[in-house]
Parts: structure tokens; C-alpha cells; sequence
């Protein structure tokens, strides 16, 4: 056989291994076009989402009728809200804008840093300059935020958190076991008296030993950089962390427990990150998707190990985010149950 045959052979040999590979062809193929498929659907309307618009109750009953009829005619979501829950709502990302009334015109309130309140901003300022053609056209300032906790980066830095215990959890612990198995070496630990059980618990434990200090550091950064605050309970906080870390650790622990390629353990992953990143509140809101998904979204733990974060980030006690611990919490036990009972050494 000459060198070119030869070639041919081993190109030939690779394509039928591949598409002899059931998962292969779907992680290749069919998952692509699967999620293709879901953007596409989600986001193939050409006409731009109307944005939530709130109204700061004032005592020019008036202007703020009118801002509200104007702005609800162009069908904005449009609500009435006190000062202080106005802002709060916009802090946690629940609106895009608010409208102040003033006696000679309005005020827009928003951070300039969110590109959707800089396109509300503008959106709303159109509808209201038709809406008064004939008179005289209202005034109209740009009340920026820059106080801490109010601030776009305020609401990013806890879901940049969140992903990165995820991402951990996924890849420092599901990937590893493939790894020992594709590397032989559970055949080595199989000679060993060692408990299926305690070994599991051991990588969730050496992950720890990292997660800790690598929060610490990310939180550092998060306060000397951007004056990101935590109004919340330190000990809250890290008792939040350790659950989203038990949580994920525990999926990773599930999907690596019999995965026998690295490549299939890289699509398990994607198929649990890439959801995750477009529905959990990573750059968003979650409440911006409709609310025939809202108990799908709610139900995912990157979801609320992303809320858990903001609301202590915020200055919320175990009383408001104890809930979101008991999903986080059923997660990774079933998880790790689950994963238990189905590790296999070989």
C-alpha cells in the first residue's frame, strides 16, 4: 500500500468511527440546529420589544396621566410606583426606565451603562414629544444613577458569579471524572478499599478548597474596582456560595458518572451551560422572558443562585431567599443521589 492509500485508509476509518457514534451525530448536528432552531423562534420577530416603563408617582396628576396614556398607547409596559420602589425595580432590573413628572416637564431616571435604558430613553422621549405636538414641548433631563447598588454593574457582578460556580462545578468536577476514566484510572482506584461514595465527596471537597478563595478574590475585585457593595450577611452569602457550589457540583457529579468520551461530557455541558446563559438572569432579568416559561426558568438553579446573590447582595435576609436554598439545596441532593447510585469504575 503506498502512502496515499494509506492516507485515504485513515481518513476513511475516522468517518466511519464517527458516524458510528450515535451521540457524536447528534452533538455535531442535531444540537446545533436544535438551538438554532430555539433562537430563532425566540428572536426572529423584526418589530423590537416595547420596554417596561416606570412612572414615579408625583403630585402632578396631570403630566402623569398623560406620560402614562402616551407611553402605553405605543405599547409599553407601564406602571405607577413610588420613588423608592421605583428604584428598586430598576435596580433589579424589572424596568428599563423611569419617568419622573415635573410641573414644567419629565425626567428620565436609568443607568446610561444598560443599552436598553439608553434605548428606552430615547423611545420614550420620541412618544412623548408626538404626543405633545400642537403645545408646547415639556422639558425633558437625564437623571443618571451612579449610586452603588442601583448601577447595571451591581446586577452583573452576581450573575458573572453565579456563572463561574457553574462553570466550576461542570468542568472542575463532571469533566475531571471523564477524564479519570478516559485516562484509566479508576481501574487503579478499583484495586483500592475505597467507597464510591467517599470519593464522590472528596471532589466536591477539593473543589471547595478553590471556590473559596477564588470568591474571595472576585468579590475583592468587585468592591475595589466597581464599589460593587454587599449590604447583606457575609456568613448568608458564603452559606449561598457553598449551596450553589454543592448544587452544580452535584449535576457535574451526575453527568460524568458514566460519560466514557470527553466529547460527549462537552456537549452534557453545553446542554446544561448554554440554557443556563440565555434564561437564568446572567446580563437580565429573567421576569423579561413571558411568563409561560417563568416556572422552567425558575425552576433552573443558575436561576436562583443568581437572585440569592443579588437580594443578600442587596441587603435581604435568609427570610427572602430561603426558598431559593431549597432549590438550590434538592438539586444538588438528587444530583448527588442519583450519581451515586450510577458511578460506575470502568
Amino acid at each position: 500500500m503506498n502512502r496515499r492509500d494509506a492516507f485515504l485508509q485513515l481518513v476513511l476509518a475516522r468517518i466511519r468511527e464517527f458516524y458510528r457514534e450515535p451521540h457524536a451525530l447528534f452533538w455535531v448536528y442535531g444540537f446545533p440546529l436544535m438551538l438554532a432552531g430555539i433562537l430563532g423562534w425566540a428572536f426572529a420577530s423584526a418589530r423590537p420589544v416595547p420596554p417596561t416603563i416606570d412612572v414615579e408617582q408625583s403630585e402632578v396628576a396631570e403630566i402623569e396621566r398623560k406620560i402614562v396614556q402616551s407611553l402605553s398607547d405605543e405599547g409599553m409596559k407601564v406602571g405607577v410606583f413610588a420613588k423608592a420602589a421605583a428604584e428598586k425595580r430598576l435596580s433589579h432590573g424589572q424596568t428599563d426606565l423611569i419617568v419622573v413628572p415635573k410641573a414644567d416637564g419629565f425626567a428620565y431616571r436609568f443607568d446610561p451603562a444598560r443599552a436598553e435604558s439608553a434605548l428606552a430613553r430615547r423611545w420614550v422621549d420620541a412618544t412623548l414629544v408626538r404626543a405633545t405636538v400642537g403645545d408646547q414641548v415639556p422639558k425633558a433631563t437625564d437623571d443618571t444613577l451612579s449610586k452603588p447598588g442601583t448601577r447595571y454593574i451591581d446586577f452583573l457582578m452576581p450573575g458573572l458569579i453565579g456563572m463561574n460556580i457553574m462553570g466550576g462545578g461542570l468542568f472542575g468536577i463532571g469533566f475531571v471524572l471523564v477524564d479519570f476514566r478516559v485516562r484509566k484510572l479508576f481501574k487503579r482506584m478499583m484495586a483500592t478499599p475505597i467507597h464510591r461514595g467517599d470519593f464522590l465527596l472528596s471532589m466536591f471537597a477539593s473543589r471547595l478548597i478553590f471556590l473559596f478563595p477564588e470568591m474571595f478574590v472576585m468579590l475583592l475585585f468587585a468592591r475595589l474596582a466597581f464599589g460593587v457593595p454587599i449590604e447583606g450577611s457575609y456568613l448568608l452569602l458564603a452559606a449561598i456560595i457553598f449551596l450553589g457550589a454543592f448544587s452544580f457540583a452535584g449535576i457535574g457529579l451526575l453527568l460524568g458518572c458514566r460519560t466514557e468520551k470527553t466529547e460527549v461530557m462537552s456537549g452534557f455541558i453545553n446542554l446544561v451551560m448554554i440554557p443556563s446563559y440565555l434564561l437564568s438572569g446572567i446580563f437580565f432579568a429573567p421576569t423579561r422572558y413571558p411568563a409561560a416559561v417563568q416556572p422552567l426558568i425558575q425552576s433552573l438553579p443558575l436561576t436562583q443562585l443568581n437572585e440569592s446573590l443579588r437580594e443578600v447582595f442587596r441587603g435581604e435576609d435568609i427570610s427572602v431567599v430561603g426558598w431559593r436554598l431549597a432549590i438550590l439545596a434538592a438539586w444538588g441532593v438528587i444530583c448527588f443521589l442519583l450519581a451515586l447510585r450510577l458511578f460506575k469504575w470502568n
